[in-house]
């Protein structure tokens, strides 16, 4: 059951970053065991470009988990965390995965009250974006993650990675895709009971 008394941007921000974590983590898992069948490098995914001109895999995905916390902690009326130091490698994407979700983990639901009307800054590009936090959280940090986090689900299925539609937003089910190789590795828990992503 939803908790209806939670703030309206928590509920349509962080546990929605959540599931965008969860679903690098399952995707990560996947193209380590496509790397694994066909005998290539475990890393090579992460070189691996949705288009020649666009960041490779790991860049997208690193984006994506930064973009979470870039969104979240301001709505929530506190400085963005420090990305951290990670290798770019799978195993520093996981760890960086990881600390997104603990550092998502510590915002106090109710710091999200009045966050429609709280000013939002960032950069954008070459461009500043200053806007109120439901218009920054709508029109900017929702639509970048979920291009970032496409970009990156290209990426792996242009490198042979046998993902579909039911990877993407882990609610579809279909048919088992030919030369799939079982990697799921659970869900991340929400934050609050009643509210998992």
């Amino acid at each position: 059951m939803r908790d209806t008394a939670l703030p309206p941007l928590y509920t349509a921000s962080v546990p929605v970053f959540l599931q965008a974590l969860q679903r690098l983590r399952d995707w990560l898992a996947l193209a380590d065991a496509h790397a694994a069948h066909a005998g290539i490098a475990a890393d090579a995914t992460m070189r691996a470009r949705p288009a020649a001109d666009m960041f490779p895999f790991g860049v997208q995905a690193q984006i994506v988990v930064n973009f979470t916390l870039r969104a979240a902690f301001p709505l929530a009326g506190q400085a963005r965390p420090d990305y951290g130091d990670f290798p770019d490698d799978p195993e520093g994407l996981r760890a960086r995965i990881a600390r997104a979700v603990a550092l998502l983990r510590t915002l106090d639901p109710q710091a999200f009250a009045g966050a429609e009307d709280r000013r939002v800054s960032d950069r954008a590009g070459e461009a500043d974006v200053n806007l109120p936090g439901d218009l920054f959280l709508r029109d900017y940090a929702l639509p970048n993650l979920y291009f970032h986090l496409t970009a990156a689900y290209i990426a792996l299925r242009g490198a042979g990675v046998p993902l579909g539609k039911a990877d993407f937003d882990g609610l579809h089910a279909y048919p088992p895709i030919p030369g799939r190789i079982a990697a799921a590795q659970g869900p991340i828990q929400g934050p609050t009971q009643g509210n998992q992503a």
